[in-house]
């Protein structure tokens, strides 16, 4: 497979989930927001509530509409540019794929309805039992795909690879739902909370500024707070937890994501750094022109010991470390053997004339099934991610996320005091800060999925023998019409958000400027 008609597809795919990604986030974060704000309402807190809550649910609408669109276009990708993976894990990815299609959407289609056009036409309970069960259907939405999402990180509940059909089969499907899949449904949905945080505060900030909708804002700011700060705190400890389960099911991406080269007990967690770009994996070097470490942050978050041995990016390419199941690890370049040996073995099994031979290369396949992935590289350096990339994006996701709880704390606190409306230098910053929330949010993913490489499904199927066989003009030529496609989109939803900005909450005679 040219490398060339991989890198393009990988970048076909790059762009559509990270465009899809813009607005998944504001979704389930927002839904959270609005639905506390109708809650509000309902509750006899005052008609103004009913005001704010229709105002951003507006945005909230017209994010979903952008987010679903692009969501369709990312799973028909499976299909189009990666045929060999959908394949191979058809059996097992296309059962979380399919239960988010009957389930999720199914609710989401049903009562997003009665949300945007059930005012005052049921009762407000009703209403508001719609708008939970809206959010309740976006979250199950995002369950299912960050199941699968994990499975790819961590894939559990295989059965016996089936030799004849050449594909993974489910032997559980509850084996699926691992802890790692757990842990990632609780820090994707709960770090949305802390973006849509950010964009409400931001946006009811530019509303102080221009001495608009004062009560609006400040509402909105009331609640926007709370759910941020609980967001970026609860993001925090599902991180650290995430962070452990990386270091049991994918010790290279830890590495990576420590520029960790030469592993060992005590290991720091970096702070501060600036790679050395001249860097190789074996060449001896420091891996750091300059750095600021946290002594023994990164062994308690590898091993919940302080003392704890991390393997590094060499130990894990040369093996003889002990796993987290206790035994000792093997080489790369072993595994790459073991798997051409399994290789060889299909092989055989496929070209066998009698049943005995079919019997002896499959149990001699059996034999080295696991390592059969391996069988697709030449080299052990192949297996290595960039690592660069994935150390830089993980300390923007950590800093902004620190950042954003400095923030929020400090405008609950002005709040308090009643100083928020008269602090524009720290409106201008809520204001400013709509950007790095998002940036925060793609950082995440660039962590997850590139550190993951080069494997499609971790330790199973590499990404070259993932993709489609097609000719690599076709991939530009969607590349660039997908470019242009989510551009015009993109112009258009902040154009239609602007305007609703623009134009305000709906008049109401108790949302007047104080």
């Amino acid at each position: 497979m040219e490398q060339n008609l991989i890198d393009l597809s990988r970048a076909q795919f790059a762009l559509t989930a990270m465009f899809h990604w813009l607005f998944v986030p504001l979704t389930l974060g927002l839904g959270l927001i609005v639905a506390i704000m109708e809650t509000l309402y309902v509750k006899g807190k005052g008609e103004k509530w009913k005001t704010t809550t229709r105002f951003w649910m507006k945005i909230f609408g017209i994010n979903f509409a952008v987010g679903v669109a692009s969501g369709i276009i990312l799973e028909f990708e499976f299909g189009t540019n990666w045929a060999k993976y959908s394949w191979f894990v058809g059996d097992i990815f296309g059962v979380p794929l399919a239960i988010e299609g009957i389930v999720a959407f199914f609710m989401e289609a049903t009562f997003i309805a009665v949300m945007f056009f059930g005012w005052d036409k049921v009762s407000k309970r009703f209403h508001l039992a719609a708008t939970w069960l809206t959010l309740l259907g976006a979250t199950l939405s995002a369950v299912w795909i960050l199941v699968a999402n994990a499975w790819m990180q961590n894939p559990v509940g295989i059965g016996e690879f089936n030799v004849d059909l050449v594909r993974t089969e489910l032997s559980s499907f509850w084996a699926v739902i691992s802890p790692l899949a757990i842990v990632k449904f609780l820090h994707t949905v709960i770090s949305s909370w802390m973006l849509a945080a950010a964009v409400v505060i931001g946006i009811a900030s530019f509303y102080l500024l221009k001495g608009r909708e004062k009560t609006f804002a400040l509402d909105s700011i009331r609640v926007a707070v709370k759910v941020g700060i609980a967001g970026v705190i609860a993001a925090i400890i599902t991180g650290d937890m995430s962070g452990n389960l990386v270091a049991k099911t994918q010790p290279m991406k830890l590495a990576a994501m420590e520029s960790l080269y030469d592993g060992h007990n005590n290991a720091g967690l970096v702070a501060l750094a600036v790679l050395n770009p001249d860097k190789k994996f074996d060449d001896g070097k420091d891996p750091f022109l300059f750095n600021v470490s946290f002594p023994n942050m990164l062994s308690f978050l590898a091993t919940r010991n302080s003392n704890g041995f991390v393997p590094g990016i060499n130990d894990v390419l040369k093996g003889g470390y002990i796993g987290p199941d206790g035994a000792q690890t093997i080489s790369v370049n072993e595994k790459i053997a073991l798997g051409k040996d399994a290789s060889l073995a299909l092989k055989e099994y496929k070209n066998a004339a009698t049943e005995d031979e079919k019997t002896k290369a499959r149990n001699a396949f059996r034999k080295n099934e696991k390592y059969f992935g391996y069988s697709f590289f030449k080299s052990a350096e192949e297996t290595i991610p960039p690592v660069g990339l994935v150390f830089y994006a993980f300390r923007i996701m950590v800093a902004l996320g620190f950042l954003f709880l400095i923030l929020f704390i400090t405008v609950e606190y002005f709040l308090h005091k009643k100083r928020f409306e008269k602090a524009r230098l720290l409106q201008k910053i809520c204001l400013l800060s709509i950007p790095f929330a998002y940036i925060a949010s793609q950082a995440g993913w660039i962590v997850a999925e590139v550190g993951r490489q080069p494997w499609a499904i971790q330790d199973i199927l590499p990404v070259k023998a993932a993709v489609t066989n097609i000719g690599a003009t076709s991939v530009i030529l969607t590349f660039c019409f997908f470019l242009v496609l989510f551009s015009v989109l993109l112009v258009a939803e902040v154009n239609i958000i602007r305007k609703a900005i623009r134009t305000g909450p709906e008049e109401n005679p108790q949302n007047t400027n104080q």
